[in-house]
């Protein structure tokens, strides 16, 4: 049976690697609904090659150059946040789930309330949402399946086993672009500079976040909501060659790895196939080629960001709500070149010292909260 698929933010890195591997597998999967930001020009493009049914632009105001560069299609299409929720909710077997930051939350809590399985590539709901997120998820008997190639690999290697027969998980990380840099040369680093990934093509909100290490820092909270899991089983290790994503260490001294090439394909192609495999036509990892696989303990100096998520790991989901959103301005202001690469870590820092009586225990609170923290942190900017 063909299944339907619905991607939610198919213009980024993630949702072209959702559908090369649809587009490889044409007897098995056909696309359902898709969303895009503003990407008038690729959205349309995708419409005109895999034919969803529906089809949301986020921004309103390039809804008339949508529906223009559709115009002899039979798709339905519609804008703002309520087109991109009408699209979370259209009828598909599965959904990817892959809208950067804290505005894919919305869309990825309606998609478990439709669909059956999704496919979460959106770090920040777990982050900002947490327990709340699963508690919504088991609530309406919906599998979620972790698209980022770390947790999809602790996702596999936990299969038949019981979590407290594990003494700890560690997910890696490459160290990004600035691992063997000078730390007093870290001031001077530029947006282009830290976009510019040595082993994953990504966008640049999480090539930025690679750079800091904040993006282990969330998905370290990310695991610790999905595998159930305390702060203290949590590790991370930097692996520059990006071969080995994810480990398992049992409480008997095993250690289990899972080891695959750096193509974020892979991990897309087990959650479209789960619980079988696809037989993708992606190149399978070959160790003999493979000079060197080395490892290190990360120098929380050089990634303070990292430190920060360790710490709100024990300090409860309010906290890790207001990291969240204050990594998110912090990020958009360096790219707007309004702090410094090294002032990120700072400026979420104060964020985290005036909310330190942030409480959630709804999803209403964590909207109030989220809110709360990007104006605490959007004031520090100001000053």
């Amino acid at each position: 049976m063909v299944q339907k698929i619905s991607i939610l933010g198919a213009t980024g890195s993630i949702g072209d690697s959702t559908l090369q591997v649809i587009d490889a597998h044409p007897d098995d999967f056909c696309v359902s609904a898709v969303t895009a930001g503003n990407n008038v020009e690729r959205l349309a493009e995708i419409c005109k090659r895999f034919r969803p049914k529906f089809a949301a632009i986020a921004d309103e105001a390039l809804y008339e150059d949508f529906k223009a560069a559709l115009a002899g299609l039979e798709v339905e299409t519609a804008c703002g946040e309520a087109g991109v929720l009408a699209a979370a909710a259209y009828p598909a077997d599965r959904v990817m789930a892959a809208i950067t930051g804290f505005s894919g939350l919305k869309p990825t809590l309606t998609a478990l309330e439709n669909c059956s399985i999704v496919m979460l590539a959106n770090k920040e709901c777990l982050v900002a949402a947490g327990s709340l997120f699963m508690d919504i998820a088991a609530q309406q008997n919906t599998t979620v399946l972790p698209v980022d190639s770390e947790h999809n690999a602790l996702h596999q290697l936990l299969v038949s086993k019981s979590i407290e027969d594990v003494r700890h998980l560690t997910l890696t990380a490459s160290g990004g672009p600035f691992l063997n840099l000078p730390l007093d040369q870290l001031a001077e680093v530029t947006p282009e500079m830290a976009v510019k990934h040595p082993i994953w093509s990504m966008g640049e909100k999480i090539s930025i976040d690679s750079a800091t290490m904040l993006n282990k820092g969330l998905e370290l909270i990310e695991a610790q909501h999905l595998f159930a899991v305390p702060a203290d089983k949590l590790k991370v290790l930097i692996h520059p060659q990006s071969i080995i994503h994810g480990l398992v260490t049992m409480h008997d001294g095993s250690v289990m790895a899972h080891m695959g090439t750096p193509d974020m394909q892979i991990p897309i192609a087990y959650c479209l196939g789960w619980p079988e495999r696809l037989k993708a036509n992606i190149a399978a990892l070959d160790l003999a080629d493979e000079r060197e696989l080395s490892f290190l303990t990360p120098d929380l100096k050089r990634y303070p960001c990292l430190e920060l998520a360790f710490e709100v790991l024990n300090a409860g989901q309010g906290m890790q709500t207001v990291m969240n959103a204050a990594n998110e301005i912090a990020v958009e202001a360096f790219r707007k070149a309004q702090i410094g690469f090294a002032d990120i870590a700072g400026l979420i820092r104060d964020t985290m010292d005036k909310m330190t009586d942030a409480d959630i225990s709804c999803l209403a609170d964590v909207y109030a909260v989220d809110e709360a923290a990007r104006r605490e942190a959007l004031d520090s900017i100001s000053l």
